[in-house]
């Protein structure tokens, strides 16, 4: 009988180490499995922000770009008015909070494209630094510091009563403009071979641009002076770039099918110098309508020749964007054109302009809204970083 008792306790005990046996190696089984998930976890997360951060680029500041300027059209319709068509009065009655959710939703995506390009830069400087060498990459270094006074331009909550924070925003904003007009409008007129007949295309429109926006946020600040040092220097070197371009010197403007919607950028320059000059003088006076005039004419001269644009439309890509901002921005030249001459005809054309406007950047946020996916491009489908260098291309790439 004690033996009995003996035994089955002996058995019991070994039941009870064998469970206890299986249980912890279940239980370090589980904690490796779940070591070697969040292993895996992490190291897809670091391979994604890695992949982000390397096929991204400053060209992705097109469509902050595009929504700074509807951001800004916007606000200029809802503000006062004597032009009291119908029209017009009926888009001054639109709501407040639906242009400043427009605002908000262009600032954020601003910041969210500011704070990628700030990691890219401090964790891939040598990628940052080709872009500043290159002769496309390089012009869109501007991108962010017009989209940025853009949006400073029509804050919902500024007041100019209280300028000091305009005019620091300003002065951080203007700063990297000046510095990139040193060095790209300094190679142009010195000897190397960095010379505009060289190294001419449409992208470097851009740097006009950015000049001529510097130029309206400080005329609206009452800088005066500075805007018009601003409008001269971008003014003068949109003459040489345009005539550069028009002549089509051997080697110059020899860009892929895909960027052909930077075409528009021809448009945006003069637009953009009317709503500058208009800034600086008051009104809308001659020399604003001579050149929304000469804008008006290169609009109708692109959209008159949509073969043109037919093979670059055929996938969705990042540089689609680049229809939207000179469409904004004729469009907002036309509706103070409108405001100084007050005809049916300039209503008219204010409204066609304004609808084509309003339609591209919506369709745009859709498009990519459904190909999220195109914010990691595959190396060779990148619209910029993979471009090489002009002058090396100027023999394998098509004219367009």
């Amino acid at each position: 009988m004690l033996m009995a008792i003996v035994t089955s306790q002996t058995v019991l005990q070994l039941v009870v180490d064998s469970t206890v046996s299986h249980i912890s190696s279940i239980d370090s089984t589980h904690q490796i499995q779940c070591s070697s998930l969040s292993t895996i976890v992490a190291r897809r997360i670091k391979e994604s922000f890695t992949t982000v951060l390397t096929k991204f680029h400053a060209g992705y500041f097109r469509v902050s770009l595009s929504l700074g300027g509807q951001a800004l059209l916007w606000k200029t319709l809802i503000g006062p008015t004597d032009n009291k068509s119908t029209f017009r009065l009926a888009l001054h009655t639109f709501h407040p909070r639906a242009f400043t959710l427009l605002w908000s939703f262009a600032l954020v995506t601003l910041v969210l494209l500011s704070i990628l390009y700030l990691l890219r830069c401090l964790f891939y400087f040598k990628m940052v630094k080709d872009e500043f060498l290159h002769d496309v990459g390089v012009n869109y270094l501007f991108a962010p510091s017009i989209s940025w006074l853009l949006l400073l331009q029509s804050a919902p909550f500024f007041c100019f009563n209280n300028p000091y924070s305009y005019v620091v925003l300003w002065l951080v904003f203007a700063v990297p403009i000046v510095v990139l007009d040193v060095k790209i409008y300094g190679q142009w007129f010195t000897k190397g071979k960095k010379i505009l007949s060289a190294i001419a295309n449409r992208t470097s429109h851009l740097s006009v641009i950015a000049n001529l926006v510097g130029a309206q946020a400080a005329a609206n600040m009452g800088w005066n002076e500075s805007a018009i040092c601003f409008f001269s220097v971008g003014m003068v070197h949109y003459l040489v770039l345009f005539v550069t371009l028009y002549q089509r010197f051997s080697g110059t403007d020899l860009l892929p099918t895909m960027l052909r919607p930077a075409l528009f950028l021809y448009f945006a320059a003069p637009s953009m110098a009317s709503l500058a000059w208009q800034s600086i003088a008051g009104s809308f006076d001659t020399a604003s309508k001579m050149l929304f005039f000469l804008s008006l004419f290169l609009f109708m001269s692109l959209v008159l020749r949509p073969t043109l644009f037919k093979r670059s439309m055929r996938r969705f890509n990042v540089a689609w964007w680049a229809f939207s901002f000179p469409l904004s921005v004729l469009a907002l030249a036309s509706m103070e054109y409108a405001e100084e001459v007050k005809s049916d005809a300039a209503n008219l054309l204010m409204l066609l302009l304004l609808t084509s406007s309003v339609i591209v950047s919506v369709g745009l946020i859709i498009f990519t809204l459904l190909n999220t996916h195109i914010l990691v491009l595959p190396h060779n489908s990148d619209p910029i970083s993979s471009l090489p260098t002009l002058r090396s291309n100027s023999t394998t790439t098509a004219s367009v």
